[in-house]
């Protein structure tokens, strides 16, 4: 069937096996047109009017005084010789006649005439092929009855709405192009419909097609169409036309993908026919077709959609994997926050937006805050080169280029894995977050040795509460920049944290902490404000103590100077006295220590006897108070009784006299 003219010849457009029993039709004969006008042919005279046809069609129309419509004759020959077809094409009929004594009909054909409504065929039973092509009907009423229709011809009218084929279940080809329809509708039944011709309509959406199993060609070619759904569901479909329609994307041809038989396809005409890449996206849509906008598809074009398909389905397999592993790090990220905010409560951690108003008095506040800001949306977010290192329910730990980034307690482990020479030498800063601040430190001794090139820390949500814990970054080989976010660190809200910082990391030479320059200014003001205090530490604190204080190297360097082994080395006194100078300097820092879990363990034992002696002076101290507020409270009841016997005894003094005589005499024997 052409794409959008009339089913012409009639005969050649039935369905096979319906046109043997309309006799050989060997080809078309134009119908020539009638001599008479169409006001002739609707005069009002008495007398039969012949009409002149082709062979067979010759007809007589006349009035019926009992009706409005003509009637409409044929001679007992016309009858023999086509008792089964009747051609009306071109009659200026303006309503259908009443068809006398042919109720044989198989074949009716009205095309170009002036019909607005569909009357006087419900008594053809046997009708099997109607043309109404080109005439102004703007109903599909009058047809319900026909239940032997098979090829229906309603294109070029004014129809609407598609409707009254509920009876019409053998229809086998549907023309309803250049009609006035938006939707489509009511055709799910017509289970043995194989052609739909919908062109040159309103359509803007393709759906309702369920239940059409034997279709094999829609033409939609010239309507509004954005979207279409629902062509999946036909198993039989093979072509399919939508050219000149307003497709934008192939994301609304996705169900064409999905189908299995369709191998003709025309989408010319369409924006989406405008790019570049429209031949290929239309191969990889639909692998199997043979014809693109009516041009066969070579197998060099199909080879290479097959492999441009593969590619898009593995980038869309990554993407899905990309997706959901975005989705773990943010769940693993968010249970890390719910766990800390855990903890943050059982340590009674001061409010986050207290905090902030006291950082610094440092005019750059402004600046410190969108500072804050972006660290912390670039711990949230991760980067192009993203690497998970270690990722579960409830910790993330993950190398983003430069920056290795650890949420969760569980995160240290990734500090435990082996790393390559090249990729830790590539880490420079390490950004630690929902991570108590004394569960970092045993590590930082590793991440000395393991990351050489590190030059920043980070610490957001990390409890750094005491300036003591601050001394524990001395660990670190080298530190360039620190920034210790205020959220979740009190230890910022307090006005000396950022003095002590420069004064006990002074052999790092730090540049920047929080994102402001270490200035000279301040290294003088910090070493003013704790340099005497270490100084005086150093050398006030008994020997014993300092060795239980520093850490090993110190110790060595502290044992060395003491027991004078520079003299048995050979150092001048000169020498020896220029090494305790610096010595005395870097003790007055080191004593500012952060005891670590090792000295923790190492002198538990110590802490419990120690424990268990205090609370035995205070066990004792508690019931010496308590008995002497009981005595307090009986001395003056016990006074008057130790008064009153005392009288009693005086009051016969010769007899007290010889009493006490007695008993003096007796204690001398």
């Amino acid at each position: 069937m052409g794409p959008e003219r009339p089913l012409l010849p009639p005969a050649a457009a039935l369905p096979s096996g319906l046109t043997g029993d309309l006799g050989p039709q060997p080809h078309r004969v134009k119908p020539r047109r009638a001599t008479h006008s169409a006001g002739a042919i609707n005069s009002h005279s008495t007398s039969p009017l012949t009409l002149p046809t082709g062979p067979g069609d010759a007809i007589s129309l006349s009035e019926n005084s009992s009706s409005s419509f003509p009637i409409a004759f044929r001679s007992r020959d016309d009858c023999a010789l086509s008792p089964e077809r009747l051609d009306l094409d071109r009659r200026g009929l303006e309503e259908c006649p009443l068809l006398e004594g042919m109720g044989r009909l198989r074949l009716l054909n009205f095309q170009h005439n002036l019909i607005t409504h569909i009357h006087n065929l419900s008594h053809l039973r046997h009708l099997a092929f109607l043309d109404l092509y080109d005439n102004h009907i703007s109903q599909m009423s009058g047809i319900s009855a026909l239940a032997s229709l098979r090829v229906l011809m309603l294109g070029k009218n004014r129809i609407q709405r598609i409707c009254s084929l509920d009876n019409l279940t053998k229809l086998d080809v549907l023309d309803l192009h250049g009609n006035q329809i938006s939707q489509i509708e009511n055709l799910s039944h017509l289970s043995e419909l194989r052609v739909l011709n919908l062109a040159g309509n309103c359509i803007s959406r393709v759906d309702n097609l369920q239940g059409l199993d034997s279709l094999t060609e829609i033409n939609l070619r010239r309507n509004c169409i954005s979207t279409v759904t629902e062509v999946d569901q036909l198993p039989c479909l093979q072509r399919l036309f939508l050219s000149c329609n307003s497709i934008t994307s192939f994301d609304e041809l996705a169900c064409l993908g999905e189908s299995c038989s369709l191998y003709e396809l025309t989408l010319d005409g369409n924006p989406v026919a405008l790019e570049t890449w429209y031949k290929q996206a239309a191969l990889r849509c639909v692998l199997q077709l043979r014809q693109l906008d009516m041009k066969r598809v070579t197998e060099e074009e199909r080879r290479m959609a097959c492999v441009t398909a593969r590619k898009e389905d593995e980038k869309k397999r990554e993407s899905h994997k990309q997706a959901m592993h975005k989705e773990k790090r943010r769940l693993a990220i968010r249970n890390a926050a719910l766990q800390w905010e855990g903890v943050r409560a059982c340590l009674e951690l001061p409010a986050q937006n207290g905090a902030k108003e006291e950082i610094s008095p440092h005019p750059q506040v402004c600046v410190l805050t969108v500072c804050f800001s972006v660290c912390s949306r670039l711990l949230e977010a991760g980067g192009v080169n993203l690497q998970s290192l270690s990722l579960s329910d409830s910790h993330l730990a993950e190398l983003d280029g430069e920056t290795l980034r650890l949420f969760g307690l569980g995160a240290l482990e990734a500090l435990e894995r082996g790393w390559g020479v090249q990729t830790a030498g590539a880490v420079t800063v390490i950004a630690f977050r929902y991570i108590h601040f004394d569960a970092i430190v045993p590590t930082l001794p590793r991440i000395r040795v393991k990351f050489p090139n590190l030059s920043h820390l980070i610490f957001l949500e990390t409890n750094v509460s005491r300036l003591p814990q601050l001394a524990a970054l001395a660990q670190v080989r080298r530190l360039d920049q620190l920034t210790i976010h205020p959220e979740g660190n009190p230890v910022v809200s307090l006005s000396l944290w950022r003095s002590f910082l420069i004064y006990r990391l002074h052999h790092f030479n730090l540049h920047k902490i929080n994102n402001l320059e270490v200035t000279m200014n301040d290294m003088i003001s910090a070493e003013r404000l704790f340099g005497t205090l270490g100084h005086i530490a150093a050398t006030e604190t008994p020997r014993c103590r300092l060795l239980v204080l520093l850490e090993e190297s110190r110790k060595r360097q502290l044992q060395f100077l003491l027991e004078g082994r520079g003299r048995r080395a050979g150092l001048s006194p000169e020498e020896l006295r220029d090494n305790g100078k610096l010595l005395g300097e870097g003790l007055s820092r080191a004593l500012f220590n952060y005891p670590s879990r090792d000295y923790l363990f190492h002198h538990k034992e110590i802490w419990d006897q120690d424990r268990l002696y205090i609370q035995a002076q205070v066990q004792r101290a508690s019931d010496t108070n308590l008995k002497r507020e009981s005595l307090y409270k009986l001395w003056p009841a016990m006074f008057m009784e130790m008064v009153r016997d005392c009288v009693l005894e005086m009051r016969d003094r010769p007899a007290f006299r010889q009493a006490c005589l007695n008993r003096l005499s007796t204690q001398g024997k």
